[in-house]
């Protein structure tokens, strides 16, 4: 059995905690948040406690964290916890500094300690199925990927301050995707990109639209846009162009519903956002997870995987500002 102490109240902590309850292997017993109403109203609905970090940590009964806390705090909660002998598994990212990552994944390293980076989209079915066939030859050599990822609508200005940049925040999950993918690690990162969409993330710094290539040493490449705005919901699509063939997952309606009348065909909508497109990836997640830990076999999205994202991510910043594509 495996006693879970969740640190992160929020909306995707909320998320994690019912996954790890609904598991026949685990025990939610300790919440953690520093908003402590937030903490006791969610433990409450699991049959947990309320904790304080200090007291989770040296909960000898405890032998998973959760980390879904602000991404500002996962680099010291993933050390506390590999010091305190955790299994650990953490949103992503570990940080939004390379050097930071480094030194926390050292002290993974010399703890000895699991630790999964929440790269959940491994983890959907559809693209599950579609990297199964991809290994299983069934279009034989792989060519290129096509990533297409747009959001419904832009975040808070707040929330941009603090989230790294839409290449940290958003595109590295297209990075994990086509690292995944590809197979092969990419040796060139050329990006372009524009704020097109809110005036407030341009003040900011930062962009809304892109476009980024990623080449490998063999001349396979992945091509990855991005967008803060779909106004028909969130579009998330992928296609593997191969030697014989190609495969694609497309976007989930919000139903299957579709109406064909004289005037035409009409199809619903893509589901609304992440949380409602990526629920059973966030199950299929926590339920590999735990699987490794009872075999004890290597883990993936690992904290290595979570470093060559951010190296991807800082990659094309490199290029938007230089204007040339970043040799890696």
């Amino acid at each position: 059995m495996f006693n879970v102490a969740l640190f992160g109240a929020g909306r995707i902590g909320q998320i994690h905690a019912g996954n790890i309850a609904a598991h026949p292997d685990c025990k939610l017993v300790r919440v953690v948040d520093v908003h402590q109403p937030a903490a006791e109203t969610l433990a409450e609905k699991y049959g947990a406690q309320a904790s304080s970090l200090e007291d989770a940590l040296r909960d000898s009964s405890v032998n998973l964290v959760a980390i879904c806390s602000a991404t500002d705090t996962h680099a010291d909660l993933i050390e506390a916890s590999a010091r305190a002998g955790k299994a650990i598994f953490c949103e992503k990212p570990v940080d939004l500094s390379m050097e930071r990552v480094e030194r926390c994944l050292a002290t993974v390293r010399e703890a000895n300690v699991p630790l999964m980076v929440g790269f959940n989209r491994r983890f959907d079915p559809s693209m599950a199925s579609l990297q199964q066939a991809l290994s299983d030859g069934e279009v034989g050599e792989l060519e290129f990927v096509t990533i297409s990822s747009r959001d419904p609508g832009a975040p808070s200005a707040d929330y941009v301050k603090t989230s790294g940049g839409l290449f940290r925040d958003m595109t590295i999950h297209d990075f994990d995707m086509a690292r995944w993918l590809l197979q092969e690690e990419p040796v060139s990162v050329f990006a372009s990109a524009a704020a097109l969409i809110d005036p407030q993330i341009k003040a900011l710094g930062d962009v809304d639209t892109a476009v980024i290539t990623l080449t490998c040493a063999s001349g396979k490449m992945a091509v990855i846009t991005n967008s803060r705005r779909a106004s028909y919901g969130y579009d998330q699509r992928i296609e593997v162009h191969g030697s014989k063939g190609m495969l694609a997952v497309a976007n989930h309606p919000e139903n299957s519903l579709i109406k064909s009348v004289a005037e035409g065909v009409v199809a619903q909508k893509p589901m609304h956002f992440f949380l409602q497109r990526y629920g059973d990836a966030y199950r299929q997640e926590f339920a590999s997870l735990i699987e490794h830990l009872k075999t004890k076999t290597a883990i993936h999205p690992s904290g290595e995987d979570g470093l060559q994202a951010l190296r991807l991510a800082d990659a094309a910043l490199t290029s938007l500002k230089t204007g040339r594509a970043v040799q890696l």
